[in-house]
């Protein structure tokens, strides 16, 4: 069985924004490319990717940010019932958005690790392994242009 690996929305847009956390995402998404890992993104988190950038850029970008992630080696995972009181019940017990506690019940139920640079999941950090990216620079303040 390959290993399995969550993205949380931090990790989305430091892929998509080239931010220092960008390279390592890359990585994994190459070893998805060759069925070496599973990568996995909440559909929650897929939305809170979706919303950052029509906020920050716009429609159109937005767009071009949806065709972009469906061309990615990553399964978008639905919400289901179990999966929503998973949440909620991570939600209940640790500081965190209800957003993340979406990523931390997926990584639960794939035994995976969260690629991250959110410091929320220091809250969550005994629940599950987390692959901690760096903080962006402040510089970073547009999409990349890089595949």
């Amino acid at each position: 069985m390959s290993a399995s690996y969550v993205l949380d929305a931090f990790a989305v847009m430091a892929f998509l924004r080239d931010e220092p956390g960008g390279p390592k995402v890359r990585e994994l998404l190459q070893a998805a490319a060759r069925d070496e890992i599973q990568l996995h993104l909440s559909l929650i988190n897929y939305g809170e990717v979706l919303y950052l950038v029509e906020r920050r850029w716009g429609e159109i970008e937005l767009r071009k940010v949806i065709a972009r992630l469906d061309e990615l080696p990553i399964q978008v995972m639905p919400i289901d019932r179990p999966m929503a009181f998973a949440a909620a019940h991570v939600k209940t017990h640790h500081q965190l958005s209800y957003a993340d506690a979406f990523a931390v019940a997926l990584a639960q139920q794939f035994d995976a690790t969260v690629v991250t640079g959110d410091p929320e999941f220091k809250n969550v950090e005994e629940l599950v392994h987390i692959e901690w990216l760096p903080q962006p620079n402040a510089r970073h303040a547009t999409l990349s242009a890089a595949p």
